[in-house]
């Protein structure tokens, strides 16, 4: 029996299935291994189920490797550097698609909340702070009918892209590195600063990693509308947070709704003490069935690994 190590725990459901077929190891912590760990784990399991915050990084692919299969539990994977993988027989995979519509409904609880000042609102609510209602009280920035932008209109992108259009009546643009055909009303824009001067809302959500490390910094932020609202459900290292602290200090930009940041799970004090942004701590598939169908994927993948067959979802 194949030796299996599982790097968070699981729901019950993928925990059962994965001891069905194989040897399991769960770690039973929220902490990523460190580099030093992921090595190990790569010369002692001979299939390891990963997810945010491993340290697979080029380093880990040394020495005489037992693994064969990195089967990530997540879309992301830029912490697996998947060039020295390959180059160590190491294959790896994610897990698309089921998690599109957990995360793009993520982006659009961020757009509300940002816009229309819900974290603020229920914060003074709790605080017994709230002294009744007025027509200038908690003004906040109607959403039907503003203009979003999205940078990266992949699966995701064009997701929150459907919800924004059909919903709630907002005029698309995107901004994607290649040329891209996508089923609903939406221009593409481009120059990435163009777009983020456009949109009232912009929404982010690129892989992360590589060329996209703080690919919105100081300048990209600096182009946007002084009322505009700032979304992030991509990576946290997307966004070069210094530059978005800032530009929200001086009143750069009206807003910010985050569900990832660059260090997670360390979030930046300088977030928290501002009124105007909404922080969320990565709850962008944090729904069962989907948890669920993500494990099932990744174990799939190990599956067809373990029998001779091709990843169904190799990266």
């Amino acid at each position: 029996m194949k030796k299996l190590l599982i790097t968070r725990v699981l729901p019950e459901a993928n925990l059962a299935a994965a001891r069905a077929r194989f040897d399991v190891t769960v770690r039973d912590t929220a902490v990523g291994l460190t580099m030093v760990e992921a090595a190990e784990a790569l010369q002692t399991y001979d299939a390891i189920l990963p997810t945010l915050g491993d340290q697979f990084t080029a380093e880990a692919f040394v020495g005489d490797l037992r693994c064969g299969v990195l089967a990530n539990f997540g879309v992301g994977y830029n912490h697996i550097d998947v060039a020295a993988a390959a180059r160590a027989g190491v294959q790896v995979s994610n897990t698309p698609d089921v998690v599109t519509d957990a995360t793009a409904d993520i982006g659009m609880t961020l757009i509300l909340s940002t816009c229309r000042r819900a974290g603020e609102g229920e914060r003074l609510v709790r605080a017994d702070q709230w002294t009744g209602w007025g027509p200038t009280h908690m003004l906040g920035t109607h959403v039907t009918g503003k203009t979003v932008g999205i940078v990266g209109m992949g699966r995701i992108g064009q997701a929150v892209a459907r919800r924004c259009h059909y919903g709630f009546e907002m005029p698309v643009l995107y901004h994607n590195r290649s040329q891209k055909a996508v089923d609903l009303p939406a221009r593409q824009v481009e120059s990435l600063h163009d777009l983020m001067g456009a949109a009232d809302i912009v929404v982010v959500t690129l892989p992360g990693g590589g060329a996209n490390t703080h690919l919105i910094d100081a300048a990209a932020l600096a182009a946007m509308k002084p009322t505009g609202i700032f979304i992030n459900i991509a990576r946290g290292d997307v966004v070069d947070e210094p530059a978005l602290i800032t530009a929200l200090q001086e009143g750069v930009i009206a807003g910010a709704g985050l569900d990832v940041f660059e260090h997670e799970p360390h979030v930046p004090d300088a977030f928290r003490e501002m009124e105007n942004v909404v922080l969320l701590p990565h709850l962008g598939t944090a729904a069962l069935e989907v948890r669920e169908a993500m494990g099932q994927m990744a174990l799939d993948n190990i599956i067809a690994w373990d029998e001779g067959r091709p990843l169904p979802q190799a990266v």
